[in-house]
Formats: C-alpha cells, structure tokens, sequence
C-alpha cells in the first residue's frame, strides 16, 4: 500500500481517479534512452486533464466561470526509469478539499505494473484579475456536492 500525499478525513468522499495509457516517444526521452525529468509534468497534465473533463472541472469549464486554478506546489517523486517506446499508465487522483484548491496525487506505472513515478501537485483558485479566492466558484461548489452524495459518473 502506498501512503496518499494527501490525507483524508473519514467521512470525506472516496478520491476519484482517471487512468490514462500512452506510449513513450523518443522525443521526450534524453541520450540514454530514458524519459528526460521534465516531462514529467506533462504526464501528469495528461492525467490532471482527463479527470477535469471526465468530472466537467477541466480547464474550460474553470474559464466559463471567471476562475483559473494555476499550480501553487508541484512535486515528482522518480522510482524507476522509464524508457523509449514503453507502455505506461498514469493515474490522475483528485483528493477532497473543500477549500478552494485542488489536490492531485499522480502514479505512473510501466508495462510490468510496477510503479515507476509518484507524484502530486496543488493548485489554487483564482478571479480573472488574479485575485485569490478564499472559497470556491459556485460551479465547483456544486461539483463538490455532487462527489459527497456520490451523483457524479
């Protein structure tokens, strides 16, 4: 069992999670065959994207509704490389927050199912002006809603 980033009370909902499979490309590895640190985060972006359009939280639906959520904490954990043209999955995992911020957790795994990347990232919600936001747009409190009596698909 491998321990959250984020930890749960218990009467908070299950966290919900996207997997995403793709193969490695040779342009995002280095010279030694093996997937070069910084794309990574695109990996994760996959993920992170899937779950917002799977939930109706994606990045244009933030946009519809006069908010962005840029990324305040961004952190990788790397257990085993990953090399060129490997079949990977990636499991995007949004935690509970009732705050207004979102919480991602991120396991890759490789072909073998062993875990090869962890990681989370955290972001924060913003006006159109930049202002932060101290509780969430109506649009994510009534997603919120959905999640806790167990409504969405």
């Amino acid at each position: 069992m491998v321990k959250p980033y984020f930890t749960n009370e218990k009467e908070d909902p299950e966290p919900l999670v996207v997997t995403v499979q793709r193969r490695v490309r040779f342009e995002e590895t280095d010279p030694l065959g093996i997937v070069w640190h910084g794309r990574y985060s695109s990996y994760f972006e996959d993920a992170r994207a899937a779950v917002g359009e799977k939930y109706g939280i994606g990045y244009m639906d933030f946009y519809r509704n006069e908010t962005v959520a840029p990324l305040r904490i961004f952190h990788t954990d790397f257990l085993l490389p990953i090399g060129f043209q490997e079949d990977i999955t990636i499991d995007g995992i949004l935690r509970w927050s009732e705050a207004a911020r979102i919480n991602f957790e991120y396991t890759i795994r490789n072909s073998r199912g062993e875990v090869t990347t962890r990681g989370y990232s955290v972001q924060v919600m913003l006006d159109l002006n930049n202002n932060l936001l101290l509780i969430p747009p109506r649009f994510y409190e009534d997603f919120l809603l959905r999640w806790k009596e167990g409504r969405l698909r």
